[in-house]
């Protein structure tokens, strides 16, 4: 008797419009998964290419700079002075060149999302403190301001930025107590490899502030191989071929 009334139960229609949604929505889901793992593989078949371009403009320049060590000892000739000239001219191509490739996989690099998560001292911090955290990754700034409450917990003006990874540069972090409108006291400052940072899953980092290590700032640090505005598009893009579907 139970099994023909949850076959009936089955067959109804509200049952259909609870999952009905839910079916499209892993729809969507699986389109955009798709479109970004395609993705994913692009830009690794282009930091691929551009690997191995980089490693013969290097190669290059590497003999380029043999040939102007070795001109420079030669004799003051006209010949000898013009293959010098020839080799520098060399030298500073395959370095242009390098610094194109460099831009180039610097936009194949995707995004470092830095949530700030606060300041910890061994008895450093007190109520009422207020500080400002600037941190610099090449021309890029992200400047906040916290300030400690009576329970220790702290608030911040700005809780997460997006840095664009950059191929040399370090992030440069200074932290500076603000005491009174022209009284501010440097708490410490340091440079960070990002290195380490191109993981697929989140890491949590304690930076020593000052040399004693009795101030930390604690950050959360998420690498995104694929850029926010990627993402979107072939959110957008998986959306639009599922209404072109479900329109058929």
């Amino acid at each position: 008797v139970i099994f023909p009334e949850i076959k009936k139960a089955l067959n109804q229609n509200h049952f259909n419009e609870i999952l009905i949604p839910i079916i499209s929505n892993l729809k969507k889901k699986n389109i955009l998964c798709s479109n970004v793992l395609k993705a994913v593989y692009s830009s690794l078949f282009q930091v691929d290419e551009l690997y191995d371009a980089y490693c013969i403009q290097r190669r290059l320049r590497d003999g380029a700079s043999k040939m102007v060590a070795a001109f420079n000892l030669a004799t003051g000739s006209k010949e000898a002075r013009e293959s010098l000239s020839e080799a520098n001219k060399g030298y500073r191509e395959c370095t242009e060149h390098m610094c194109s490739l460099e831009s180039e996989l610097e936009s194949q690099m995707g995004e470092f999302h830095v949530k700030m998560k606060g300041l910890a001292g061994f008895a450093r911090l007190c109520a009422g403190d207020q500080y400002e955290v600037l941190m610099r990754y090449g021309r890029q700034r992200w400047r906040l301001r916290g300030r400690v409450e009576v329970s220790n917990k702290q608030i911040w003006d700005s809780e997460e930025y997006i840095f664009m990874p950059l191929v040399t540069e370090l992030l440069s972090i200074k932290v500076t107590e603000l005491k009174s409108l022209a009284n501010h006291v440097v708490v410490g400052s340091v440079s960070c490899e990002m290195l380490d940072l191109f993981c697929p899953l989140p890491q949590t980092l304690a930076v020593d502030i000052n040399d004693l290590g009795t101030v930390k700032l604690n950050l959360e640090v998420t690498w995104r191989c694929v850029s926010s505005s990627i993402f979107l598009f072939l959110g957008a893009a998986a959306l639009f071929y599922l209404d072109a579907s479900e329109g058929v």
